[in-house]
């Protein structure tokens, strides 16, 4: 087996592990950190709105055109008035972007920038894009936003509770603030692309939110019959034994989108490929982050404030000081009744030398299994 798998297996077993649990303060306080620098970049910066939201004019001029991208942007930028967006295509023409001009402007645009390219201004192709469509896609993608919200928010309450739907929603708002921060800060170009993008990263991170869910409705069912873990204690293990599963395919979602945003986007020019590929690269990493650091350490934070929760965790402190002053191993106490009503994977994610369970007690009651 390999190193990972041994590790992978390790922290579904309990054996090993980290208290995400504990230190949920220290994510909360991240998140809220990063949350607020997106948040104050969209206020001072502001989105980018593409030409498709703007309305506007794309020139594409004849193929294998010897300016560089940097001085046709300048040509353009010229001849309207306006900022410009200049990509290079493949096949060696330039796509020309001008948002908030008209038709008339538009012909005079046109002119100018066949004059200062050196070519007939039969050769280049102006298209005109109304504001009106943009705007009609950014509602319709709000709408389904919104009915997707509703419709999680309802599932998860349904097949789990409340408490993990309150906690996946606020994930899922936290992934959305931070990509659109990003995307403010960074001043990426906001096109029918980024929206795409946007609305596909939920369904990812609420895939890895709910992984951990199962796995930790599984581990609670019953647990006011024993008294050994407290839910807290249940759900840092719920994460831990998830944790490999998490990373593997996260890191497996981010290789092709990190090769579409750095390799193409970047290194090849191909920057229409940008406005898909960050909000996929963002929201991923983001998702990953808040199924394991927010979500659930949240839902942890809600069920310990319930009555039946603190009763429980007030039994079992009790009875760990009293082990602890008698010296009695907590595996020992523990009767054949509370072995039998406990979940049967519910074992700390950090296990010390006390957790081990005590071998003189393994066979007390039960067959030996040979035979005489």
């Amino acid at each position: 087996m390999s190193k990972l798998g041994n590790l992978g297996a390790r922290l579904h077993h309990g054996e090993v592990g980290y208290d995400f649990v504990k230190n949920r303060k220290i994510w909360y306080g991240i998140s809220i950190l990063i949350t607020i620098t997106a948040i104050l970049g969209l206020t001072v910066r502001g989105l980018h709105m593409g030409i498709e939201f703007q309305g506007g004019a794309v020139f594409t001029t004849p193929k294998n055109m010897s300016v560089s991208v940097a001085t046709a942007e300048g040509y353009a930028e010229d001849a309207s008035g306006h900022d410009a967006i200049v990509q290079k295509l493949g096949d060696g023409s330039m796509r020309i972007q001008v948002a908030g001009i008209d038709t008339n402007t538009s012909d005079k645009i046109k002119d100018t920038l066949a004059e200062d390219l050196k070519v007939d201004a039969e050769q280049i192709n102006a298209e005109l894009v109304g504001p009106s469509w943009g705007e009609q896609i950014a509602n319709k993608a709000w709408q389904g936003l919104g009915i997707f919200l509703i419709l999680v928010v309802l599932y998860l309450a349904i097949a789990f509770e409340w408490r993990m739907a309150l906690a996946a929603f606020v994930a899922l708002i936290h992934d959305i603030t931070i990509t659109v921060g990003i995307y403010a800060l960074v001043g990426f170009e906001v096109t029918p692309g980024t929206v795409i993008g946007l609305l596909t990263i939920l369904g990812y991170s609420l895939y890895d939110t709910v992984v951990v869910f199962d796995s930790l409705k599984e581990q609670t069912r019953d647990i006011t019959k024993q008294t050994r873990w407290t839910y807290s204690e249940i759900a840092n293990r719920s994460i831990n034994s998830t944790l490999v599963r998490s990373v593997n395919t996260t890191v497996v979602a981010l290789l092709p989108v990190g090769g579409l945003l750095f390799i193409g986007g970047g290194v090849l020019g191909a920057g229409m490929l940008n406005d898909i590929s960050l909000s996929l690269f963002v929201g991923l990493a983001a998702g990953a982050y808040s199924s394991i650091f927010i979500a659930t350490p949240l839902v942890a934070d809600l069920k310990e404030r319930e009555p039946a929760m603190k009763s429980l965790k007030k039994r079992i402190l009790a009875k760990r000081a009293q082990e602890a002053a008698t010296g009695e191993s907590e595996d020992s106490a523990v009767s054949d009744e509370d072995y039998g009503d406990e979940p049967e994977d519910a074992a700390p994610a950090v296990v010390g030398p006390r957790d081990q369970p005590s071998s003189r007690g393994r066979g007390r009651g039960r067959p030996s299994g040979k035979r005489r």
